[in-house]
């Protein structure tokens, strides 16, 4: 296939004319005189160099461009080539400035680095490049000579002052590297001046993570509309029906009832059109690219910021049932009965302890609440449970709680709960001998759990949250899980539900009233 370029377009060629648009940073990022960007076709290779002219996306992000921003996006809106592009104008054309690019590896570094970056600069109009020469030509940055300013592109930025940082897919960081994503949360985000900009922007990758608690706490000011910052972070949101390219003749493309029901919802939700040729992409896209599967449009193509969390990703234990569960409507308000509370308990010795509160109702397992802490010990969730005032009925401890030593007390776990807890019922749950085993009793009892949204709220998250260990050396999950993302105590305090439930251990019959024998006649 033939490159097709596209020239830019004429320069001025009074030189006082040339100075003033110069000298201007709109007519330099919005004139398409300056800047080329590659396209590239399906199969990778390139296929066009064009002017670069920000899409209504890019424009609508420049406009509300902050100190510190999050951006959670569908694929392919081109906010990385935006960033090279603004961060190269940057360098360019202000003195003394260090800009960069975290990207998720070495290899979309070195892409990035050389597809955007040097690419747009080696493009520039002869004329123009000559008046910014280069001081340094790296493997990762160009340092120019003119004002010593520089761009560079890495896996991790700690050293100096970071005028212009972005952070790219940093969702993926956060779900394969976590000592990465921990590293760039202390060492590279400190390195961005307070006047200085910071881009955080990718997909969703789970609902755990620096990148999912950014967005949530970002959110939740852009909600309040509260004043930012400097120190706040700008929440942008971009959703796939907001991008004009993403859509197909409707009359090429079968949308089921089921399936215009979901985009009326989201017009309802957030105030917006789907008109009949975007449904058509919007279908076409999940069967061709997707299998069918809606949770991955959920993540690469988000209608609402929530729906873009909604899923537990590649690499999580629990994806598929929790999806189900929700579609179904498990995930709900769940009323107190006023009938006895069991909980289900997972207990660490300094780390975390999670406790699940459970009622049972004609064989429906119902959550009505969750609760966990980190570095107490057990008086402390004792003083929980009693604040909570539920009538409790039995309480399911794991297996290690009859044995293992806390401290110095030389007793076990039910015997100290026990004590603090008299009068109580306290079952060991009988330890499983393979976890996948418990894994899979937990997904077949979760078919008709329902939680509370609310209180069981942290909780959810946890169970959705429960992933398998990434290996760096082998470039895929292992199995095994993630103890470091936290979310292994709610996940498994939940497990000693489901273990207990399959060895009927639950006790689920209703006292009846019985008629007391009558009185003997002859006494």
């Amino acid at each position: 296939m033939a490159l097709h370029v596209e020239p830019l377009l004429q320069l001025p060629t009074n030189e006082a004319e040339l100075a003033r648009c110069l000298a201007d940073p709109e007519w330099r990022l919005f004139s398409g005189c300056l800047y080329k960007i590659m396209i590239k076709g399906d199969d990778g290779e390139i296929c066009a160099v064009i002017p670069f002219k920000p899409n209504r996306a890019q424009r609508r992000f420049i406009v509300r461009l902050w100190h510190r921003n999050i951006i959670l996006k569908a694929r392919q809106l081109g906010f990385t080539t935006l960033i090279a592009i603004l961060w190269l104008d940057h360098a360019l054309f202000n003195a003394n400035q260090r800009c960069g690019i975290i990207a998720q590896d070495r290899d979309a570094a070195k892409v990035i680095f050389r597809d955007k970056v040097k690419f747009a600069y080696q493009n520039l109009p002869p004329e123009i490049r000559e008046c910014f020469p280069l001081g340094a030509d790296n493997a990762d940055e160009l340092l120019f000579s003119h004002n010593n300013s520089s761009v560079r592109v890495a896996t991790s930025m700690r050293s100096g002052t970071i005028h212009r940082l972005h952070i790219s897919e940093f969702g993926k960081i956060c779900a394969k590297f976590p000592d990465k994503a921990a590293e760039v949360v202390t060492g590279s985000i400190p390195a961005v001046p307070t006047n200085g900009v910071l881009v955080i922007e990718s997909t969703a990758e789970g609902r755990e993570g620096e990148f999912f608690e950014l967005v949530q706490r970002s959110e939740g000011l852009d909600a309040s509309k509260a004043k930012l910052t400097p120190k706040d972070y700008r929440f942008h949101f971009y959703a796939w029906w907001q991008e004009p390219k993403y859509r197909l003749d409707s009359g090429t493309v079968s949308v089921s009832i089921k399936q215009h029901e979901y985009f009326d919802g989201i017009e309802v939700l957030m105030g917006c059109k789907i008109d009949p040729d975007q449904r058509a992409w919007y279908v076409a896209t999940q069967e061709a690219d997707f299998s069918g599967k809606e949770e991955r449009m959920w993540q690469e193509f988000p209608s609402t910021p929530d729906e873009a969390f909604q899923i537990s990703t590649e690499g999580n234990y629990y994806a598929k049932d929790m999806i189900t569960l929700r579609k179904r409507g498990g995930v709900t308000r769940v009323p107190v009965l006023d009938l006895p509370v069991n909980t289900f308990w997972d207990i660490g010795n300094s780390d975390g302890c999670a406790v699940w509160f459970h009622q049972e109702l004609r064989g429906e397992d119902r959550f009505i609440d969750y609760y966990e802490a980190h570095n107490e010990d057990l008086r402390h969730y004792v003083k929980e449970l009693k604040d909570l005032g539920y009538l409790f009925g039995t309480h399911y401890l794991p297996h290690d709680a009859e044995h293992k030593r806390l401290g110095d007390y030389n007793r076990s776990t039910q015997d100290m709960l026990q004590d603090l807890l008299p009068g109580q019922q306290f079952v060991i749950v009988p330890r499983i001998t393979e976890l996948i085993n418990g894994i899979q009793q937990t997904r077949k009892q979760l078919k008709g759990a329902y939680f509370d949204a609310d209180k069981a709220k942290k909780g959810i998250e946890r169970i959705e949250g429960y992933k398998k260990k990434f290996s760096r050396a082998d470039n895929r999950y292992v199995d095994q899980p993630n103890k470091a993302n936290g979310c292994s105590e709610g996940a498994d305090a939940l497990r000693q539900w489901a273990q207990a439930k399959e060895l009927g251990m639950l006790d689920t019959s209703t006292p009846k009233y019985e008629e007391p024998p009558p009185p003997d006649w002859r006494l």
